[in-house]
């Protein structure tokens, strides 16, 4: 598996395929027996050698709890990148809230958005989407690409389709491998979406 700043790749798969298992590999929060990651001429072994090279958004909720949004921006980011989150319009009128007083929708922007204007060069999303409604969704998936230049994506999602409309290339994972999809006909030959699915998705 390969990426490069500029694009944004989607791993897609059947549940239980491993994808989310790939990206935390990839991250190094997951031991594998046989694993090679390198950035340039840093090979990364530990989180701590991808540090400012890779970030990760996992399913989970990360944000603390104890204090505001506008203080995790603060903890988070760097200055550059932090006053783009906090003038952002969906991140304004939370910034004096706490984790759990926000929406699932609320706290998923703000973790994406505090992962993508990290130092990191190569991004992993894990499920980006989760409860967001679907205006967000199309809000995040433009955000993205706005800000894909500098940085490289790899992104998986349960929806296939918001990873078809956003990735420049797909790869598909099954049985411990990987396969690069050239042509998107052939998610039909995979098995992995049939045909009146294709066409509903290509003719949008």
């Amino acid at each position: 598996m390969s990426c490069k700043k500029g694009e944004i790749k989607g791993l897609i798969g059947r549940n239980g395929s491993g994808k989310s298992t790939l990206l935390k590999i990839v991250f190094g929060t997951v031991k594998a027996e046989s694993k090679f990651v390198r950035i340039g001429h840093a090979v990364i072994k530990t989180v701590s050698d991808g540090r400012h090279l890779i970030n990760y958004l996992p399913q989970d909720n990360f944000l603390p709890n104890h204090i505001s949004i506008q203080a995790i921006i603060h903890l988070f980011l760097d200055k550059q990148h932090r006053d783009l989150v906090l003038e952002n319009a969906y991140v304004k009128s939370v910034l004096h809230l706490k984790n759990q007083q926000l929406s699932g929708g609320e706290r998923r922007l703000i973790e994406i958005l505090l992962i993508i204007h990290s130092n990191a060069t190569f991004i992993l999303l894990d499920e980006p989407f989760n409860g967001l409604s679907p205006i967000m969704k199309e809000y995040i998936i433009e955000y993205i690409k706005k800000m894909k230049a500098n940085k490289g994506y790899i992104i998986t999602d349960h929806n296939y389709e918001n990873v078809i409309h956003l990735a420049d290339k797909l790869m598909y994972l099954q049985n411990g491998y990987l396969k690069e999809i050239s042509d998107k006909s052939e998610l039909i030959a995979l098995g992995y979406i049939t045909k009146s699915t294709y066409y509903s998705v290509y003719n949008k």
